[in-house]
């Protein structure tokens, strides 16, 4: 069955059919039938799909609800579960497997620090936030011997540790603040032209994040989904305490970051 053939059985007593428009798509087609998601808004196993395919592709993996409430430009937001998006979608064989597998891998971007081994190419997670020397116990128990690498390079590990830095092997630099300071700046037309660097790291989860210049100067993070400004490079709530959207912040356009949050779950 291809997505374009999938159809809600008018006999399943197990879902709420109504008559009004796809909530997502806003298609009212009178022959095609709707069902009610647990927030009360319609969809169909079409319109469901391609909407939770679009946010994976955007590399969010929680599925929230992008109908507008009744009478207001606020979307619904509702989260989904996956449980509830399968069944809606009817989802295939081949889409459970794409869905699961891509949840799986932003939901560990999101929740556990890991790089591959230079050494035998497994994911290691890293514990200690503030240290870059870290150990793997695969090549630790091959050699024989303790086998510790750079997490900023990806080089068996040089020098004193712990160190949050760097190590001591040539060039080890972290190549993100490198794009901090050296990024090219951008204006924002909409925030009286202010200038800022066009890379910023956000301040809750450390993603290196890019504004594309247009609309205000807060934007949200695509990883964390905290929202903060572009300029000051503050949590929204705080820049907003003395500006607004639109207008330069109080303390000024935050000079080029030097170091990269890290993400204190």
């Amino acid at each position: 069955m291809t997505e374009d053939e999938k159809r809600y059985d008018p006999g399943d007593s197990t879902l709420k059919f109504v008559t009004r428009q796809d909530d997502i798509t806003l298609d009212d087609d009178p022959d095609t039938l709707r069902a009610e998601m647990s927030c009360g808004h319609a969809v169909t196993p079409q319109s469901l799909t391609a909407w939770c395919r679009s946010l994976l592709d955007q590399g969010q993996y929680k599925f929230k609800c992008p109908a507008l409430k009744d009478g207001t430009l606020n979307k619904c937001g509702a989260e989904w579960s996956y449980v509830e998006v399968r069944r809606m979608a009817l989802l295939t064989q081949e889409e459970q497997g794409h869905f699961e597998e891509t949840m799986a891998v932003l939901a560990a971007v999101e929740y556990c620090e890991h790089q591959s081994c230079p050494g035998c190419k497994t994911f290691v997670e890293r514990e200690d936030l503030t240290n870059l020397c870290v150990q793997c116990t695969i090549c630790t128990a091959e050699r024989g011997k303790t086998y510790q690498f750079c997490w900023q390079c990806l080089k068996e590990w040089k020098g004193p540790a712990p160190n949050a830095d760097h190590c001591d092997n040539e060039g080890c630099v972290n190549p993100l603040i490198e794009k901090l300071m050296k990024c090219r700046e951008v204006y924002l037309p909409q925030v009286q032209n202010i200038r800022v660097p066009s890379l910023r790291a956000c301040p809750t989860c450390g993603n290196v994040v890019e504004h594309d210049t247009t609309g205000c100067k807060n934007i949200i993070c695509n990883r964390c989904q905290v929202e903060f400004c572009f300029s000051c490079v503050k949590p929204t709530p705080d820049c907003l305490n003395s500006s607004t959207h639109f207008q330069p912040c109080k303390d000024g356009v935050a000079p080029r970051q030097t170091s990269i949050p890290s993400w204190r779950k």
